[in-house]
């Protein structure tokens, strides 16, 4: 799963409150297989990038991710969204397919 956050009121206060309070709070969520996070930095010629910060979260299956999602854990770390995301947040589920270099 992809969660694509839009342009935050203030890029400190999401930063801070998304490292400070909000990763220790999705830590909670038992099943996942890895997470990586993503602060999105301008185009070379200086436009603003569409949205801010990117999470991806991995489980084996899509069945895993809803068990993680759907946890106490998981309901916990959707509802903190109104905490911090003023920008919106979009969330993308699809697999993930290596392809060769």
């Amino acid at each position: 799963m992809t969660v694509l956050y839009g342009p935050p009121d203030s890029t400190e206060a999401f930063d801070r409150y998304y490292d400070e309070t909000h990763i220790p709070l999705a830590q909670k969520m038992s099943g996942l297989k890895r997470w990586t996070v993503c602060r999105f930095d301008p185009a070379p010629d200086g436009t603003p990038p569409q949205y801010h910060y990117q999470a991806e979260l991995y489980t084996d299956s899509r069945a895993d991710l809803e068990l993680v999602l759907d946890s106490q854990a998981g309901q916990d770390a959707n509802q903190d969204l109104e905490n911090f995301a003023t920008g919106g947040a979009v969330f993308l589920f699809g697999e993930e397919r290596e392809v060769p270099v």
